[in-house]
């Protein structure tokens, strides 16, 4: 008997699924000053903090006024330093295509309107519009994503999701054509789907030359670990090490170094880029 027959699989949409509000939470920032968050009760989401050092690690990047866009939003923790850097003069794109993380993601947008300017948006990153299933290891649907071209094993693929799926190229185009002269910085935390997003951009990316972040997922083989490294030293951006939330970039790294650590994030530079440090 196959172990597939084993496992109790949804096949179709979920049903009487669970949902959890949030948390109002405020932090203090030595330059943002108070800024609420919040925080989603789900019980395998982690605390977040929104710090001063996360948007000053970010406005290495940006400026006021900037667009920036946050690939893999979930509730907003990555999103509102982002907005914070490009403040109320900018625009900050939000993705998450999660209808259940998209309510609390929607919300952080609706917050710190005096500071920030989030348009949350409920669809995942494409090449193609339509529907696509999205797959999760719990059934109250936290956190998952595409799987990769490496198997993922069974547990993984107990509990689909069907979510709405848009090309960004187009949406950002036709929607927000003034601000696409604006891009200056995208963020990509897709678990391992990060690269065929990116390749759905290639055009905005060639021209615009945004700092891009991204994740090099723990499940990427050796193979699709260097494809990443190669598709942005093609385009003429240095690759360098994320130190975090708070640091922002590292120093540059080599080819071989993508296989040497199992789950990082990485940032790709435009060549001759002078970060601003902050004061």
């Amino acid at each position: 008997m196959s172990l597939t027959n084993l496992l109790p699989f949804r096949r179709d949409a979920p049903r009487n699924v669970q949902e959890f509000g949030y948390e109002l939470k405020s932090f203090e920032l030595e330059h943002a000053g108070r800024v609420e968050y919040a925080q989603w009760q789900h019980p395998k989401e982690t605390q977040k903090s929104i710090t001063q050092p996360m948007v000053d690690a970010v406005r290495q990047f940006v400026n006021p006024g900037d667009l920036v866009i946050d690939i893999g939003a979930h509730t907003g923790d990555t999103t509102l330093p982002m907005a914070l850097a490009t403040g109320p003069s900018g625009l900050t794109l939000a993705l998450e295509p999660n209808p259940f993380v998209y309510k609390i993601l929607s919300k952080n947008a609706s917050l710190n309107p005096e500071s920030t300017r989030i348009d949350a948006l409920n669809f995942a990153a494409t090449q193609d519009d339509g529907k696509f299933t999205f797959h999760y290891t719990d059934g109250m649907y936290c956190n998952g994503g595409f799987k990769t071209q490496q198997k993922w094993p069974l547990f993984r693929r107990r509990h689909p999701l069907m979510v709405e799926g848009r090309n960004l190229n187009y949406v950002l185009k036709t929607r927000y054509p003034e601000w696409l002269k604006k891009l200056t910085y995208v963020k990509v935390d897709a678990e391992g789907y990060d690269l065929k997003i990116l390749k759905t951009l290639l055009p905005t990316l060639s021209e615009r030359r945004p700092v891009v972040r991204c994740e090099v997922f723990r499940k990427l083989v050796a193979s699709e670990r260097f494809e990443l490294f190669d598709f942005f030293t093609h385009l003429g951006y240095d690759v360098v090490r994320y130190l975090g939330i708070e640091e922002g970039p590292g120093g540059k790294m080599d080819r071989d170094e993508m296989t040497a650590t199992k789950h990082f994030d990485i940032v790709a530079l435009p060549k001759a880029m002078r970060l601003r440090r902050a004061a």
